[in-house]
Parts: C-alpha cells; structure tokens; sequence
C-alpha cells in the first residue's frame, strides 16, 4: 500500500515513453498518491490493483498494463503534447478472450490541467485504444470533460480489435459524455446497470476478500 506518495518521471514529453510508475504486485493499492508525467505514466501491469483519490497525468496511453485494475475517485488529468501528438488515457492490453483482467475507470474525473486547458482545442482527446485484441476497459459514473472527443476512442493500427475488445460506458456525465457521437465499432458499448455492476470493486477486483480488512476508503457497489 502507498498513501500520499508521488511518482514523477522529469523526462518531458520529448522523450516520449517515460514510465512513472510501474506496477507489477498482487493486491496493490493506492490512496491519495499522484502519478506525475506524459507518455506511458503509469504502467499496470499484473495482479489486483486499487487506486482511490490519486491525481493521474499524462498524454498518450498513461495508463496501460494487463492488470485487474479499477481507479475510483480519482482525477485523470491530460497535459499538453507535442504539437504532432494526440491524448490517450487508456492503453489497456488483455490477450485473450478467456482472460478477465482490464481497466475500471469509476466515478473519476476526465480532465484537462493547467497546462493544456487554454489550449484544449488544438489538441484531440480520447479515452483509450486497443493495445492488444482483446483490450478491455468500463469508463462508468465518471466526470468527462469537453476535451475528450466526441468518438470517445481511437484505433491503435487500423482493425486491430475492433470487433474483439469491450470498451463500455455506464452513466457518465459532464460535457464529453455523450455517447451518441461515440464510435461504431463491434466492441464497444453503452451499457446499462446489471452488466456494469460486474465491473464494481466488489465484483471485478474480489475487493470484499482483501480490502475489507485493510482499512482502505472504498466503494463496493455502484455510485448511481
């Protein structure tokens, strides 16, 4: 467990994959920390991981890795790129269609900081990309500000995954929510209460069986 640590990498965007942070453990979990930098911040790679009230930046696919991983209550920050580049938050790589691992992203906030939000509009934003066929990621009961793009998600190579991945949205809000612009591809989806309530702590990480002793601040169910 870590609580009120930072993890910055200095490398600026034009060093381009800077990981800030990588985590490959078993019921990992984070409070109040913050992953600080702009390609490829925070790498999730394996096992169970919670992150609750951490402050997450970056530009393209900041938060990536074949983790169990659900983000509740946090801010996800996207800062400006290079003039070339485009913001992914997500980069989510499960392999196969049996495997249950992927990214939760609950009640956050899909944001802008200071560095890009005067010149948001230059710049497109997204929610994630497929970085392998299989790629799975819910954005549920979160906050999503006007700098996302209105498709929501982009390619990763043409095809790949598309017709394979889960992408889903559940009940969120905030001006870059709405989903009738979003997308059109096999995997992705907008889905209703039964089907994203498999993606709860509760459900996706097992949380009842390791964080209920812990002591850790969190939500098991459903906020909406």
């Amino acid at each position: 467990m870590a609580q009120y640590i930072g993890f910055k990498n200095t490398a600026g965007p034009i060093k381009k994959q800077a990981v800030a942070l990588h985590v490959n453990a078993e019921n990992a979990v984070f409070l109040n920390c913050l992953m600080e930098g702009y390609q490829d911040t925070l790498w999730a790679n394996t096992g169970y991981q919670f992150y609750r009230n951490c402050r997450i930046t970056g530009t393209i696919d900041f938060i990536f890795g074949e983790a169990f991983v659900v983000f509740q209550k946090c801010d996800i920050l996207m800062r400006k790129p290079l003039k070339y580049q485009q913001n992914v938050v997500t980069a989510q790589g499960k392999r196969t269609q049996d495997a249950k691992n992927g990214f939760v992203l609950q009640n956050c906030n899909f944001l802008a900081d200071d560095t890009l939000e005067r010149e948001k509009g230059r710049f497109k934003s997204y929610l994630g990309r497929p970085w392998k066929n299989y790629s799975t990621t819910v954005v549920m009961e979160s906050y999503i500000g006007d700098l996302i793009s209105p498709k929501g998600w982009l390619e990763w190579n043409r095809t790949q995954g598309l017709s394979t991945l889960f992408y889903a949205e559940f009940n969120n809000r905030g001006p870059g929510s709405n989903t009738s612009g979003r997308v059109r591809w096999p995997g992705y989806r907008v889905i209703k209460r039964k089907k994203a309530a498999r993606f709860t702590v509760g459900r996706f990480l097992k949380g009842k069986t390791w964080l209920t002793n812990l002591g850790v601040p969190v939500h098991f169910g459903s906020f909406t």
